[in-house]
């Protein structure tokens, strides 16, 4: 998801619930679940990966043939439509890549989109050919995220971007809850590990305090123009990195507090192609 949905201003009511009554809706039974961790004992011990520092700086990609040639030591980049040798000529300049996925939604346009079944396609997340995913249906999609992330580690990435990972503060077609998406994203996280590459928490900035131990760092979208930025300092505060983009503010509007809290923050445009302005 490129930008912020209308979706997300939800999480403003989301907040006046009391907790009690967000953990009692986690607390029934979910068609087909499968809860991420219960078998964590038995799988192997996760690989050593890279963790990116505050303050370090990045490019960001999602769209068109990639320019290589950008000063940054980090480059964000889609998953599938990038090739084994991209990464590798990434790295050859000594930069570390980050695997764009979305996890949290279905894509039409992926070439694995006839593998996710109905049921678990709920309501459209505002992008074209995108539709938010059923999360508590771990034992539908933990295999296909599984394969998808694999994919990222065959390629050489050295860590995933899991796009989508709040659709508890969104309008999905599902009753998802807070306990839900906090499952989920830890599940998400723990399959990164496991093939050995870091992995980023994607906005979802409610659970921060909750997940900030189990993501390497993060990524934002717009948290100066909403005036949330403060809410990430949880990551910089653990020695992890933040990659923020604005994409309407000018960068002196946001530049000198991104300064000061220690972000990675860039101008980008919607289409998230090469073009980017970095504080």
């Amino acid at each position: 998801m490129r930008g912020r949905s209308g979706g997300t201003r939800t999480r403003w009511v989301l907040r006046a619930v009391p907790l009690l009554a967000v953990l009692l809706a986690g607390c029934g039974t979910d068609p087909g679940t499968v809860s991420g961790d219960q078998d964590a004992a038995s799988r192997p011990p996760a690989a050593e990966h890279w963790r990116p520092e505050p303050g370090v700086d990045w490019q960001w990609q999602l769209s068109g043939r990639i320019d290589t040639s950008v000063d940054a030591p980090v480059y964000d980049i889609d998953g599938f439509d990038q090739d084994a040798k991209t990464v590798a000529a990434l790295h050859a300049e000594d930069r570390k890549v980050i695997c764009y996925l979305s996890t949290g939604a279905w894509e039409d346009f992926r070439p694995d989109a006839d593998a996710f079944p109905a049921s678990v396609r709920g309501k459209s997340n505002g992008w074209e050919g995108e539709w938010w995913l059923d999360i508590r249906r771990t034992d539908v999609l933990e295999p296909l995220m599984e394969k998808r992330i694999e994919m990222c580690a065959e390629k050489g990435f050295d860590a995933v971007e899991p796009d989508n990972m709040d659709g508890y503060l969104n309008d999905t077609g599902f009753t998802l809850t807070a306990a839900h998406q906090l499952r989920y994203n830890r599940l998400i996280a723990d399959l990164a590990h496991r093939h050995g590459m870091a992995v980023g928490l994607k906005n979802d900035l409610p659970q921060i305090p909750e997940l900030v131990d189990d993501f390497d760092f993060a990524v934002n979208e717009q948290c100066a123009q909403y005036e949330e930025c403060e809410e990430l300092t949880p990551f910089i505060d653990a020695g992890k990195a933040v990659l923020h983009a604005e994409y309407e503010l000018p960068v002196a509007d946001f530049c000198p507090e991104s300064r000061r809290l220690r972000l990675s923050s860039l101008l980008k445009k919607y289409e998230l192609d090469a073009w980017r302005k970095g504080c």
